[in-house]
């Protein structure tokens, strides 16, 4: 009996640990998929993509708020809105990875918006167009007061490139919330999650407030914990997001 019992306490304080750091405290299965899938947050019923944008003119004025995702190109920034929203295929994949220079804003549920920011580090890309790059990127950074937070995603199978660390860095700079999205991790064990995590932060010299959230797209590893933190990066900055929490509160 006493046995059982210490199993049960390190079971639970296990779960706990991975919860923390963003991963799955439990066996990855078809029923736990769908149990993960249950526990998102926020329950997308529509998503648009309202327009693509290289100038501040372009920009959305009706005060909609905002969370972006920066990412190195190919590193799965799509794929990540597609598994946020439960879609297929509603984020494309540019046909020219690195060249891409305009922002694009999906709009969710009619109250926020995520904001596909232009990728970096694609090797074959010219000075001019990294030039071209930094003044999109520094033009929607620079004083937007809709831009709650930004994911920042790297692929946790690598270390974060000198490009990751300078993105990070750029982010503090600007004064943001950063959230720092390890992407596919099933290509990854779960036992190597903590490795892992602890060679990002180190890399990109993070602040110890910001976070780490380990995620799969494609396996639905993290989803669930991501919308947590980007729910609690809306709601820190004073805005409502419709959750199936709250939304059940209000029917009954």
């Amino acid at each position: 009996m006493g046995n059982n019992k210490n199993k049960k306490t390190a079971r639970q304080a296990k779960a706990k640990k991975f919860k923390k750091d963003g991963q799955r405290p439990y066996p990855y299965t078809r029923k736990n998929k769908a149990k993960e899938e249950r526990d998102a947050k926020v329950k997308v019923k529509s998503a648009e993509i309202t327009m693509s944008a290289v100038n501040r003119s372009q920009y959305p004025v009706d005060g909609i708020p905002e969370i972006a995702l920066a990412g190195r190109s190919n590193v799965g920034k799509s794929s990540l809105i597609n598994g946020l929203l439960n879609r297929k295929s509603f984020a494309r994949t540019s046909q020219t990875p690195g060249k891409t220079r305009t922002i694009n804003f999906y709009l969710i549920n009619n109250e926020f918006f995520f904001v596909d920011l232009p990728g970096y580090g694609y090797a074959k890309v010219s000075k001019s167009e990294k030039d071209k790059w930094g003044e999109v990127m520094e033009r929607y950074l620079s004083d937007r007061k809709e831009l709650c937070s930004i994911l920042l995603l790297v692929d946790v199978r690598h270390e974060p490139t000198d490009d990751d660390k300078m993105m990070y860095d750029w982010i503090k700079f600007f004064g943001y919330n950063c959230i720092v999205v390890a992407t596919k991790a099933d290509k990854i064990s779960r036992g190597n999650y903590q490795k892992h995590i602890s060679i990002i932060r180190n890399k990109l010299e993070m602040n110890p407030d910001d976070k780490v959230v380990i995620t799969s797209a494609s396996d639905k590893i993290g989803i669930a914990n991501l919308w947590d933190e980007i729910v609690e990066e809306y709601e820190s900055h004073g805005y409502k997001i419709t959750t199936e929490e709250n939304n059940s509160n209000i029917e009954n």
